[in-house]
């Protein structure tokens, strides 16, 4: 099995660029053969991805979580599996080549760098950790897409502001279309990351010796929750729209970004697995 793992690793990388080319191509050329092969690129890419986090679990008797790059693994695979869910609930187009650009970045990393680790801490085989940790990542990845057509949604609106219809004009959706995609991106992480923190509220106590409700991690968890759970009140209640609705989804995610570097890299936590 472990001959299987180096071969889909190395494999994975070239799948994503050669999907990332095809979305490219359509976009730029919008022919009806790319959009076709697009979709199937996706599918098979999305299937091989979830066998090898499939048997990597099952051969190292762990989830993937153990390292940086096996987490890098799991969120390229979270982000083009977020996009994936957006496109049967949506009738998105040609948006896929800037989705599909960021989980190939992750995974070149995590195909370059990952390392076999059969021997981790104890509390890193448990399941729920893995479901906890994997949850997150999910969320986090709709948190992320979010973010692409909140970007897209900025974009498009300085063209038109500044009446030029070029590309972008033509390619992209329209900016409500956009607007929805982000909100539901973002109603998808929410959902997601809501049931990771449910998880980790009920078993990290008794998991960890050390824990504390004080925990860098956890504060800046529930930070983001509590930001884009207010961004969704707004939209839903609040009326909020267009550009506002967007403009907090964005600062609500660079905060995203600054506080997991902060609770990752700078303040010690009790649930640092690497």
């Amino acid at each position: 099995m472990l001959r299987l793992i180096h071969l889909i690793n190395i494999v994975l990388p070239f799948l994503y660029v050669f999907t990332f080319i095809v979305y490219y191509l359509d976009f730029v050329k919008e022919s009806p053969v790319y959009n076709k092969l697009k979709r199937y690129l996706l599918y098979i890419t999305i299937g091989v991805h979830f066998i090898y986090l499939l048997l990597r679990t099952l051969e190292f008797g762990h989830a993937p979580i153990t390292s940086k790059y096996e987490i890098f693994c799991v969120l390229s695979f979270a982000i083009s599996f977020s996009f994936f869910v957006l496109k049967i609930f949506t009738d998105v187009q040609k948006t896929g080549v800037f989705i599909v650009s960021i989980s190939m970045i992750f995974q070149l990393l995590s195909t370059v760098f990952i390392i076999d680790s059969y021997e981790v801490k104890e509390v890193l085989r448990n399941n729920l950790l893995g479901l906890h940790v994997v949850s997150a990542m999910l969320g986090y990845a709709g948190f992320t897409v979010s973010s692409v057509y909140g970007i897209l949604f900025v974009m498009l609106y300085k063209e038109i502001k500044l009446n030029n219809f070029g590309m972008i004009f033509n390619r992209l959706p329209s900016l409500e279309l956009l607007e929805k995609l982000s909100f539901y991106s973002v109603v998808i992480g929410f959902v997601l990351l809501s049931f990771a923190m449910t998880i980790g509220i009920i078993w990290l106590p008794s998991a960890f010796t050390d824990f504390t409700y004080l925990d860098p991690k956890l504060i800046s968890t529930s930070i983001v929750w509590i930001i884009f759970g207010t961004g969704i009140l707004g939209k839903l209640a609040g009326n909020w729209y267009g550009k506002k609705v967007i403009k907090f989804f964005l600062i609500g995610y660079v905060f995203t970004i600054l506080s997991m570097f902060l609770a990752n890299v700078i303040f010690p936590s009790f649930h640092s697995f690497y």
